[in-house]
């Protein structure tokens, strides 16, 4: 169960497209590009903040007090259980799915 809670807690973070926005942007800039995750994404600082926030409690970035700013980075190692249960749920190379083809019946 808490491992559901868990992939449940990834997947909710990663579910807004402003988050994947910003997650694709942390992957493409590398440094500290604190203040400027809220020009890239386009929202209000007070939005970029919380979506920041959601990403930080669910362990996707990390941020780290750098002078006047927070460098925030991916952190992909938490990303890993939901990558898995995905793929277990994927069906394989061959196109056969995890679950037999059954003829519905009426």
């Amino acid at each position: 169960m808490d491992d559901d809670n868990h992939l449940a807690e990834l997947a909710k973070a990663l579910a807004h497209p402003a988050r994947l926005r910003i997650l694709r942007l942390l992957l493409n800039t590398p440094g500290c590009i604190g203040g400027d995750i809220v020009e890239a994404v386009g929202l209000a600082q007070s939005t970029v903040s919380e979506h920041l926030r959601i990403l930080k409690a669910a362990g996707v970035i990390a941020g780290e007090i750098d002078g006047p700013r927070i460098c925030y980075a991916l952190s992909p190692a938490a990303l890993q259980p939901l990558a898995e249960f995905i793929a277990i749920l994927a069906p394989s190379p061959s196109g056969v799915c995890c679950a037999p083809d059954r003829e519905r019946t009426a």
